[in-house]
């Protein structure tokens, strides 16, 4: 069920009045929650809930293993019993999301040597939001390990946790010692956060459908065929896929967490301005947050992080933008976007910039120069990320750079007047009026603007990893 469908129009006000009419009984609050997000998530194709359930079930049952014999000092046991789970998750995220991409990768490679190779491919359905999942079940059994959390009793509030609807499909990526205590503890209904939780939604539509359903339809034909596009289009097709993944995504999250806030569970903020950032590793302090804080905690350190020299500092980032690549989709292209932004960490990683600690002091229009400069640098970046496939991405570039023109002229400009009003109110966080009249002058705007921008209606970007 997508958030931008009529059935879920229709299943959110009946979710919501009945989970508030449970409010003295926490308890079937979350069984409603659950039963929720099973009908949610089954709405795509009901097969899904068994890899649902499996990961639910492995990850609770491993982690009642992992504590307890980590109390009783057995560590070896309670290593194997948290390598067991992550063998599991990742085998069956790899199983479905990876084993066709590798198999074709290894026959072209054995055809390209001469060699004769038939791994056979297997044609798997991706199911919807497994990247999303199997993180936040493997952080959960791997933070019981560690002894960052206790392991969760009540399987009921565990497997809410680990199928909640609104951050199911495509994040935010929730920890245990966040999410855990909220379904266990009391909830009482606050019309102040549920008016909020409107809000953020409200917003979240416009973005999606204002901005990025608008910007799929140029962007995705000036791509289709970048030899037969111009400098200039490509050029503009690249900007506007920056803003059309960004208010695809970050729309998104505001839906989420939006609408996880009328249920009184708060969720975590997953993007920050980040095309305001002026560096890199600026901007993946804003960007995607919850899988960034995810890699740099479950990867990142356990390689040994920035504290083994320079070397193995940058060979470490790399990696792990690498693997973050990867997890965003079965497509070399997206390997070498990960790899490419591993590299751009270079000057920090060697020690020849520094980064700079506490709130940036300098104004605005001194920081224009660096946002400008990291914004192109990200643009390159989601020229792969865009493109089918690793030649595609280097015509592309290489026709910005040689074919400059006029083409971008044939394309819609308005469109751009809309970023430019997206990325107003979100720098100054501009704030809803306090007369009512007004506030409601501006809600009936925003509906209003979307049903005239409301094109077909494009998925979410990130379903498909």
């Amino acid at each position: 069920m997508a958030f931008d469908s009529i059935a879920f129009v229709l299943f959110l006000p009946l979710v919501f009045l009945t989970y508030w009419t449970l409010h003295n009984y926490r308890k079937w609050q979350n069984v409603l929650l659950l039963a929720a997000s099973y009908v949610f998530y089954g709405w795509w194709d009901w097969r899904f809930l068994g890899l649902i359930l499996l990961t639910t079930c492995s990850a609770y049952i491993c982690a009642l293993w992992v504590e307890r014999w980590r109390l009783l000092g057995l560590s070896k046991r309670a290593k194997a019993a948290n390598a067991a789970n992550c063998v599991l998750n990742l085998g069956v995220l790899g199983l479905f999301k990876y084993h066709d991409f590798f198999a074709t990768s290894f026959n072209c490679m054995m055809e390209q040597l001469g060699l004769t190779a038939d791994w056979p491919l297997l044609h798997l359905v991706l199911p919807v939001g497994i990247s999303f999942y199997t993180f936040q079940a493997l952080s959960y059994t791997i933070d019981v390990y560690r002894g960052d959390v206790r392991a969760e009793r009540d399987w009921i509030g565990f497997a809410t946790y680990i199928a909640f609807f609104p951050q199911l499909v495509a994040g935010p990526i929730e920890r245990a010692h966040r999410m855990l205590p909220q379904f266990a503890a009391p909830r009482s209904f606050s019309s102040r956060e549920a008016v909020e939780g409107c809000r953020q939604m409200l917003w979240g539509f416009v973005k999606k459908v204002v901005v990025a359903d608008n910007c799929a339809p140029i962007v995705e034909q000036i791509f289709a065929d970048p030899q037969s596009s111009g400098g200039s289009a490509l050029l503009y097709g690249t900007v506007l896929f920056a803003f059309q993944i960004y208010a695809d995504f970050s729309g998104y999250s505001d839906i989420a967490i939006g609408a996880a806030r009328l249920f009184g569970i708060r969720l975590s903020t997953n993007f920050d301005n980040p095309y305001f950032a002026t560096s890199i590793p600026d901007f993946w302090h804003r960007w995607h947050i919850s899988l960034t804080s995810w890699f740099r905690d479950y990867v990142y350190i356990p390689l040994g992080g920035s504290w083994k020299g320079r070397g193995r500092t940058l060979a470490n980032t790399v990696a792990v933008f690498s693997l973050s690549g990867l997890w965003h989709g079965a497509n070399w292209t997206f390997v070498l976007w990960g790899f490419y932004h591993g590299l751009l960490f270079l000057p920090w990683c060697m020690g020849w910039l520094k980064r700079t600690k506490g709130p940036d002091t300098r104004s605005f229009f001194e920081r224009v120069p660096s946002m400008l400069l990291t914004f192109l640098l990200v643009c390159i970046g989601w020229v792969f990320f865009r493109a089918e496939s690793i030649s595609m991405a280097g015509t592309s570039l290489w026709r910005i750079v040689s074919h400059m023109d006029l083409s971008f002229m044939q394309y819609s400009k308005s469109i751009v007047v809309f970023i430019a009003l997206m990325l107003a109110a979100e720098w100054w966080h501009l704030p809803w009026p306090r007369r009512r009249w007004m506030r409601w002058a501006i809600y009936y705007l925003l509906i209003g603007l979307m049903l005239w921008k409301a094109t077909a209606s494009t998925q979410f970007i990130y379903f498909q990893f």
